[in-house]
């Protein structure tokens, strides 16, 4: 079972958003965006995507003056080759993600935004496996330190038959903490459709800094109330476990 996205990014871009703003009379900012990231473990919704391992992440992102955005993603994982069996091999080690949308002010402190998000494995998968990718609808509301998003799935959720319509409500906050340093927390709500069994919520806190204007450094504590039997891969590894997370990002 599976991972989150925008707010999955938010740790990636941590250090554009928590860096110093410009001053008024420096050049106009470029509308790339992009980061890299090492972090001890690639959680995504609170579940595991690399048994617990390392993983090295990139992104990418275009924003126009209008509020227009694309971009992708990228991340190792293990999740679906450690499922693989001699009866059913899965060759799959990458998750390569696309994402468009829009957002925008409303006011002084409500901001929205709302678009689509293409998680990808390429790989090979035996005859009769049930595709893993993922294409979601979402949409976001924030109000000054508070955002909820809800994240909708037009068609299988990542492998699981039948799931269509799935998805995914999450509140998060973040509050900065002087100039560098920045207090995170999330709290949200899995649904997989035909699948109550595999529904779970998942949380978690996180501090992170930021050094000078492109590295950033976070911990975060992430734990889910996940059924074992749902999500315990073949090896017998608990990918919903609680787990602490430490994370190093350069924005580019």
């Amino acid at each position: 079972m599976k991972r989150s996205d925008i707010w999955r990014r938010s740790l990636l871009l941590g250090a554009t958003l928590l860096a110093p703003g410009a001053h008024a009379d420096e050049a106009p900012a470029s509308p790339w965006s992009g980061s890299l990231a090492l972090t001890s473990d690639y959680l995504f919704r609170g579940i595991s995507q690399t048994d617990h391992r390392p993983a090295l992440q990139a992104g990418l992102e275009f924003d126009t003056a209008g509020g227009w955005y694309l971009g992708g993603w990228g991340s190792n994982v293990s999740w679906l080759s450690d499922g693989s069996t001699a009866a059913q091999p899965v060759s799959n080690s990458l998750e390569v993600d696309a994402y468009a949308g829009k957002r925008g002010q409303l006011g002084s402190d409500w901001t929205w935004d709302a678009g689509l998000y293409a998680y990808a494995y390429p790989g090979h998968y035996p005859h009769g496996y049930t595709s893993p990718q993922t294409l979601e609808g979402y949409a976001a509301l924030g109000w000054k330190t508070l955002t909820m998003k809800y994240s909708r799935s037009f068609g299988n959720l990542f492998g699981v038959a039948g799931s269509h319509g799935s998805d995914y409500l999450e509140l998060a906050w973040q509050q900065p903490l002087g100039a560098d340093w920045a207090l995170a927390a999330h709290v949200g709500r899995q649904r997989v459709a035909g699948h109550s069994a595999a529904d779970y919520t998942d949380w978690k806190l996180g501090l992170s800094r930021t050094f000078g204007a492109h590295w950033s450094l976070a911990l975060e504590w992430h734990d889910t109330d996940a059924r074992r039997d749902a999500y315990t891969n073949v090896q017998g590894d608990y990918l919903g476990r609680a787990t602490a997370v430490i994370s190093l990002a350069k924005t580019l």
